[in-house]
């Protein structure tokens, strides 16, 4: 009677009920064995793709480091060839300022008398300066612009440098106009006066042109060296260029390279960009004084009436 029981029981066994036979067991361990080893492909195809992606990435922050060094190592040397060379250019500044040294004056192209403002990004300090003498010096046919030794070509006038240049009554459309350009050697070439805002921009122009050495100041440099011209010297100057308004500037200007001094680093005018409303009001206090010099050189040396 039990062993009927059981076969009746039996027969209603399911399939994951039953015990596996020796077959069946073969196949689920080789099942097993398969998923696993597809596991660790999988996992060994993961490991490599997060090894692939790290080396990249590290081999990509090893160009960047590189490049920056290169960069840095770029704009040292640069600072060092501008500060000898501008070392090199102050050497004969130690003499009497009573009577400026004659140098002859390099000859210039045909045209309007040129002056050249130069700052770094082109966009604050020397376009200022470019807007506000262009205003002042309209009226004697002077030819103004501006360059920049690292440039942001195209960009305009920052708001802060386009506010207090209509507060000094600058054309309202010569602050709208400007762009942005890179300083190159054509520039300086058609330049008869050519203003940095600094020591280190005054090295890069002349390095760009060393036939130009005393035509190129630092803009505050020009004014302490022109501060104790008078009008009477400036005068008499400029009468031996005769009617020719570039030979007139020109003589003037190689009269107060005579009496360039020395370096100062106090001549530099601020870079006012990205510093605030203040910092632009404090650069632009530096350089109106300096301005108002330029002004006073090249209105006397053009003006014939007088001569």
């Amino acid at each position: 009677m039990d062993a009927e029981r059981d076969r009746h029981l039996g027969g209603h066994l399911s399939g994951h009920d039953r015990p596996e036979t020796g077959a069946g067991s073969a196949r689920a361990q080789t099942r097993r064995e398969l998923r696993a080893a597809r596991e660790r492909a999988a996992g060994e195809a993961a490991a490599s793709a997060a090894r692939e992606s790290a080396a990249r990435e590290a081999a990509a922050r090893e160009e960047a480091a590189r490049e920056l060094a290169a960069a840095a190592a770029r704009e040292a040397a640069e600072r060092e060839a501008a500060a000898r060379a501008a070392t090199r250019a102050a050497a004969p500044a130690k003499r009497s300022r009573d009577r400026a040294p004659v140098i002859a004056p390099d000859p210039m192209p045909q045209g309007a008398p040129t002056i050249l403002t130069v700052c770094t990004g082109n966009i604050c300090r020397s376009p200022l300066a470019e807007v506000l003498l262009r205003a002042r010096l309209a009226r004697f046919g002077v030819r103004v612009h501006s360059a920049g030794t690292h440039a942001l070509v195209g960009a305009g006038m920052p708001e802060e440098a386009q506010l207090v240049a209509r507060a000094r009554h600058a054309h309202p459309a010569d602050i709208a106009a400007h762009r942005a350009r890179h300083l190159r050697e054509p520039l300086v070439m058609e330049s008869d006066l050519v203003l940095t805002m600094t020591q280190e921009q005054r090295g890069f122009a002349v390095q760009l042109v060393p036939s130009r050495l005393h035509r190129i100041f630092p803009v505050r440099e020009f004014a302490r060296a022109a501060h104790g011209l008078p009008d009477a010297e400036i005068r008499r100057l400029a009468a031996t260029g005769g009617d020719d308004p570039r030979v007139r500037l020109g003589a003037v200007i190689m009269a107060i390279a005579g009496r360039r001094g020395s370096i100062s680093a106090d001549d530099d005018v601020l870079d006012p960009y990205r510093q605030g409303t203040q910092a632009y009001e404090t650069s632009a206090a530096q350089l109106d004084p300096a301005l108002a010099e330029v002004e006073r050189v090249v209105r006397v040396a053009l003006d014939t009436a007088r001569s």
